[in-house]
């Protein structure tokens, strides 16, 4: 990690979604690839805005670029200077450690995870630039942060399609199309082949959830091991970035987090919109799970869901094959498993860490299921209300109504499981159809298996799960999305913002050393 006591700023995701960024990348093809390793600028032109600002940079030799509260680069010969070739320091490549005039240290610096600029770059990305701008294209930047919902400051962030040095302030911000109730369809994804992992030596089990709380994968990074991406540089944010989706109440997505609700002239930094779980944060004017995060099957023998996670050892955005093997976690020589179990042999799910929990085991995933009980957290009942409604137990759900001896009891069929978890999600979520169809696929498809256990291993993300995930609004390193308190009534479109500036490029008041919006 990159420190230096007073910032951990954002960085974009090399993750390049959507045709403008496509295009952008077919013009200046040698800067658009996906390693981090391999020191490739990022993208520039109408998509992207980070190369924009080493435009303006002096460089005089081949030297690496560190953003943070001023732009570092660093030569080979150990001198420290800063954008406009100002000596400010040195770096012991030994120790890794970035000495400033003032005394000051930045540790743990790996030129390898920075990018790697020269003169002739600095050149081409301000002739790639000056076309952009002469063919009137406009860069528009949204930041990504991750962590845990308290305030991250800047002190030198570039800000929308601005580059440090000489840029402009920017007062708009990217317009969003409604996303409601996000479409759970697979069809015309491939559909991955798996090979069988039975006895592998890997096994571990599942519980289930689903508390609708703002994933803990959408939230400002809290420390280096908490899973969520590392934003403490450019390099190391790519490697997990950029952060989970959230929505609204009504199921709309709303930025992950905005500029924090204390900027000022003298200072800006980002906060987390709040978790709808917790009523200090909003409440329910606050960010939800988005609904198309429930499970989906991809046909009889393979399905797709979302999990929360062991800490320390699976990352957010990780994907991981389960392949069941009949049995369940509690399993005995008195406590045999059940017909449910049987029935999910052999399939295979793929799933996605989109939650990070503290009482999860090593090889164990809570799998995010609606109706599977609300959980250690609860904002489910927020989001979803009606008369009468059974949720059964906080941890277990509807299945645990269904094992009542007044319905199927313990050792019932699995015929008689899957009719009573059906009534119970009809009951629940006739208003809310992905919800309502996660919830019969834990009968139809899981089969109603309580705890069962796998053989797994980590694999390669599946789009569908990809594209379920991933933010759309918080991509790259900026925001100016103004703080709300209450989101519940977006409904897509653009979003109100502040007008902010990089350090010493307050357009009102020349004499402002600092980064800040107005």
């Amino acid at each position: 990690m990159y420190r230096d006591g007073q910032l951990e700023e954002v960085f974009m995701k090399k993750r390049i979604i959507g045709a403008i960024l496509i295009s952008a990348c077919a013009t200046f093809f040698w800067n658009c690839g996906s390693d981090a390793a391999n020191n490739a600028l990022p993208c520039v032109g109408a998509a992207c805005v980070e190369s924009a600002a080493a435009a303006n940079f002096t460089v005089t030799d081949t030297c690496y670029w560190l953003p943070g509260d001023l732009d570092y680069l660093i030569y080979n010969d150990g001198r420290v200077t800063d954008s406009n070739g100002n000596e400010i320091g040195s770096f012991d490549a030994a120790t890794g450690t970035i000495t400033k005039t003032d005394g000051t240290t930045i540790e743990n610096v790996n030129l390898a995870e920075l990018t790697e600029l020269t003169p002739e770059k600095v050149q081409e990305i301000k002739e790639a630039v000056e076309e952009a701008k002469n063919n009137g294209e406009e860069n528009q930047g949204n930041s990504s942060n991750s962590g845990n919902g308290t305030e991250q400051g800047q002190s030198n962030a570039t800000v929308g399609s601005s580059g440090s040095g000489t840029s402009a302030p920017v007062e708009s911000s990217s317009s969003f199309g409604k996303v409601q109730g996000g479409v759970m369809d697979v069809s015309g994804y491939p559909v991955p082949t798996l090979k069988n992992i039975s006895g592998n030596g890997t096994r571990g089990w599942n519980t289930r959830y689903w508390d609708a709380c703002k994933p803990h994968c959408a939230r400002l990074k809290a420390k280096a091991d908490d899973g969520r991406p590392d934003t403490t540089s450019e390099a190391t944010y790519s490697v997990l970035g950029p952060v989970a989706r959230n929505c609204n109440i009504n199921d709309v997505e709303i930025p992950a987090f905005t500029l924090s609700n204390t900027v000022d002239k003298y200072w800006m930094g980002y906060k987390d919109t709040g978790n709808a779980c917790v009523d200090a944060e909003g409440g329910e004017n606050a960010a939800f799970t988005c609904t198309d995060m429930a499970p989906i099957a991809v046909n009889d023998t393979l399905a797709y869901a979302f999990v929360a996670s062991q800490p320390g050892v699976v990352n957010c955005g990780g994907c991981f094959h389960l392949q069941y093997d009949g049995g369940f976690n509690d399993q005995s020589d008195n406590n045999k498993p059940k017909a449910t179990h049987l029935a999910l042999k052999n399939k295979h799910l793929i799933v996605m860490t989109s939650n990070i929990g503290t009482d999860v085991k090593n090889g164990q995933f809570d799998l995010m299921v609606p109706g599977g009980g609300v959980g250690i957290f609860d904002a489910l009942t927020k989001q979803v209300k009606g008369n009468n409604i059974n949720w059964g137990a906080q941890y277990g759900g509807f299945l645990t109504l269904c094992q009542e001896n007044s319905n199927c009891g313990y050792d019932g069929t699995l015929d008689c499981y899957q009719s009573c978890i059906r009534e119970k999600c009809d009951e629940a979520f006739s208003n809310h159809p992905n919800l309502l169809r996660g919830c019969k696929w834990f009968a139809d498809w899981y089969m109603a298996a309580d705890n069962p256990t796998y053989q797994w291993e980590k694999i390669e993300c599946p789009q569908y799960l990809e594209d379920k995930y991933y933010t759309t609004i918080n991509t790259t390193k900026a925001t100016n999305i103004k703080w709300q308190d209450d989101w519940s009534t977006y409904n897509g479109g653009s979003f109100e913002t502040k007008t902010c500036w990089s350090a010493g490029q307050d357009p009102e008041d020349p004499n402002n050393p600092n980064a800040g919006c107005r």
